[in-house]
């Protein structure tokens, strides 16, 4: 229920500050970075506050989650997404934005350049989330929230452009779901994905200590 109303939460708040347009580029990426900082402020006790599948695939291909867990995680991250999408149309924004608040490529950018740029992104979010909430040398994990929460920030504002800097499969598939507009579904899965593992896999076998 923690990852399932976290991704909510993400989705809701995320889409809804890209389908008002009020706030440009830098109100969009506070919007997800403080809802990012404030769903593991106060879910991180309870599930770690993972909200979304790469990071999730981190911790799984680092042994830190047990395969049957990161399966159930990754179903309530998709859930939340969904539901949040569900809303937005249903009871908030009804038909005026076809994306639903989800990500996609700029035109000028290719989908191998756009899953570079994803890889790349995801790399650093969960650098940061090793770094500063998995490794017991980091920053207190109290606040830990407040210092991902400023790389997802930093990540849109570079990225939001070029590819809607998703690093998150969960937060584009919930809208192109229920929009059912798919056309750039690969780059928001390939690209996290291999960007969550990489990153959890080079933070434990460089930097921790007594890891395998």
């Amino acid at each position: 229920m923690a990852e399932l109303i976290g991704t909510f939460l993400l989705t809701f708040i995320g889409g809804a500050a890209i389908i008002n347009g009020q706030t440009g580029l830098i109100g969009v990426a506070l919007a997800h970075g403080l809802t990012v900082a404030f769903v593991i402020l106060a879910f991180g006790q309870i599930s770690g506050a993972h909200i979304n599948p790469a990071v999730t695939a981190g911790f799984l291909v680092t042994h830190k989650i047990q395969p049957k867990e990161g399966v159930v995680y990754i179903i309530a991250q998709l859930a939340g997404a969904v539901l949040a999408a569900l809303v937005l149309k249903q009871f908030v924004f009804g038909a005026m934005d076809a994306l639903l608040g989800g990500q996609s490529v700029a035109p000028d950018v290719s989908t191998t350049a756009a899953i570079v740029i994803e890889i790349f992104l995801t790399f650093f979010l969960v650098t940061a989330i090793f770094g500063t909430a998995v490794d017991e040398r980091g920053s207190f994990k109290s606040i830990a929230g407040f210092g991902i929460g400023m790389v997802v920030t930093a990540a849109i504002l570079a990225g939001g452009p070029l590819t809607g800097a998703s690093m998150n499969p969960a937060r584009s598939f919930g809208p192109a779901l229920v929009s059912g507009q798919w056309g750039d579904q690969i780059v928001y899965w390939v690209g996290p994905l291999i960007g969550g593992a990489a990153a959890a896999i080079t933070y434990v076998s460089l930097f921790m200590k007594n890891s395998k």
